[in-house]
């Protein structure tokens, strides 16, 4: 069993990505740039190689489109990654695709697995050295530093795609793909032949004039029990941004990949007040994004984004404390749909409010059902709502699914509720409130509406501001 006790918190403008094919080997294991090798087999997706549009099927009155993404695995490690197709030791490619829209960042498809049957020996990460067994061989391998393409098509044929059920993250085991283990993976379901098994999205996810403005990404992610064991199974996805067209929302790749960061940190990119606070369970990691805006009413909006990369234990719950005389409204939530006869429950987890605590929970324990609608590997969930106060830094929590016990989160909660002019929340308004005030005079920095002293939120400190506290004082 792993043993992982980091708890970290980045700010959005610290985040450094290994942007491009061709560029430098991230940290091993953990992501970053480093000119090092960890120590083992450490096999990253060193490019997304390529897309392919299977175009629609309709399932149960929605239009659905099918998708593959072709990946490049580097093994960035200093010893041999084993390949053999009839064992579980070959990896299997789970693969991911994100919209970033409104300021929210959201799983908008999921592929079933790719399981991996032998590699050849290229150099598109690092020059290859020979050691490697390539294809032709029932052992194959994939040497140290060498690379091995697989095309879109390839990723994107359903009969060499599992069930992400079968597979532990954490340890990087699953079952060997022999005729025993293909003949449980659930059937194919009816009517959906071109989309079973690969990315599924709605095609009102896709619509250009439903999504003016939205960011399109694609992610790619290998899991390997050696890879696991060796503990560097925290830099195992990556992305790439997508375009999608006007006319049968056909993809195509935009620029280079991202290398080793899963495409939770684009959101960012796009939307530089986010956050992250990147959380390790005893076995495996999860991150999440944090940020908050401003509504037209003056209320404070939340936005957290969960991403489970390789915890096999997975998420049950999420909990933000809510102080007394916060209003709560607008919570939601939103999962991803699992498809094609995956045995996963599908029902939305409950939100609840109540003695200081605003909860999201799974409708079911492990223990009533395995299959519960828990927040898998390789799975973003998002988990919103709007608070009558702004946000400050505090301690939320992510409760585990299939073992006891949570784990806190540094990241924005709502502030206390004070009175209007009561500036230092100390329970009166006085003339520390108002020296405060005078001294932030004039337009707030950066044109931000609610900054201190700025009670309408007209993003200026004024008389009308003024009139306001005095009418409070005392």
């Amino acid at each position: 069993m792993k043993t992982r006790i980091l708890i970290g918190t980045f700010a959005a403008a610290g985040l450094a990505l290994g942007v491009g094919q061709m560029t430098a080997i991230a940290v091993p294991g953990d992501g970053g740039t480093s000119d090092s090798q960890a120590p083992g087999t450490d096999v990253i997706v060193g490019a997304i190689n390529g897309v392919s549009n299977y175009g629609t099927n309709t399932v149960g009155g929605v239009a659905l489109y099918g998708y593959a993404f072709g990946t490049t695995s580097c093994n960035i490690g200093t010893a041999v990654l084993r390949w053999s197709q009839a064992s579980s030791f070959h990896p299997v490619i789970p693969q991911n695709c994100y919209r970033i829209k409104n300021g929210r960042i959201e799983q908008i498809g999921m592929s079933w697995m790719k399981y991996g049957f032998c590699a050849l020996q290229e150099s598109l990460c690092m020059t290859c050295q020979s050691g490697g067994v390539g294809c032709g061989s029932s052992q194959s391998t994939l040497g140290i530093g060498c690379s091995d393409p697989y095309g879109s098509s390839l990723n994107g044929t359903q009969s060499g795609l599992g069930p992400r059920s079968h597979v532990n993250a954490s340890t990087g085991y699953f079952p060997g793909d022999t005729s025993t283990e293909i003949g449980t993976w659930p059937a194919m379901p009816n009517g959906q032949s071109l989309i079973a098994r690969r990315i599924q999205i709605k095609a009102d996810d896709l619509n250009p004039t439903l999504n003016v403005g939205a960011v399109y990404l694609a992610e790619a992610q290998y899991v390997h029990p050696d890879d696991a064991a060796a503990n560097n199974d925290n830099n195992n996805a990556s992305y790439i941004k997508v375009t999608v067209a006007a006319s049968g929302y056909a993809m195509a790749l935009s620029g280079s990949t991202f290398q080793q960061k899963p495409a939770i940190y684009h959101w960012a990119q796009v939307v530089p007040t986010v956050a992250y606070s990147v959380v390790d369970a005893p076995d495996g990691r999860f991150i999440v994004g944090y940020n908050t805006s401003v509504n037209p009413n003056g209320t404070t909006h939340y936005e957290y984004a969960i991403y489970n990369f390789n915890s096999d234990a997975s998420g049950s719950s999420f909990s933000v404390p809510i102080a007394n005389g916060v209003t709560v409204t607008n919570a939601t939530f939103k999962d991803i749909s699992y498809h094609s006869n995956e045995v996963y429950d599908g029902t939305d987890w409950t939100i609840t409010n109540s003695a200081g605590v605003l909860k999201w929970q799974c409708t079911q324990t492990f223990a009533q059902n395995v299959n519960a609608n828990a927040l898998r590997f390789g799975t973003l969930y998002n988990f919103a709502f709007d608070a009558n106060t702004v946000g400050v830094a505090g301690s939320t929590s992510l409760g585990l699914f299939k073992t006891a016990g949570s784990i806190a989160v540094p990241g924005l909660v709502p502030a206390a509720f004070c009175r209007i002019g009561d500036l230092d929340c100390n329970g009166v308004v006085d003339g520390a409130d108002l020296g405060t005030m005078l001294s932030a005079w004039g337009p707030c920095p950066g044109g931000t509406p609610g900054c201190a002293g700025d009670l309408d939120r007209d993003t200026a400190v004024s008389g009308s501001d003024l009139g306001t506290l005095l009418a409070n004082w005392g």
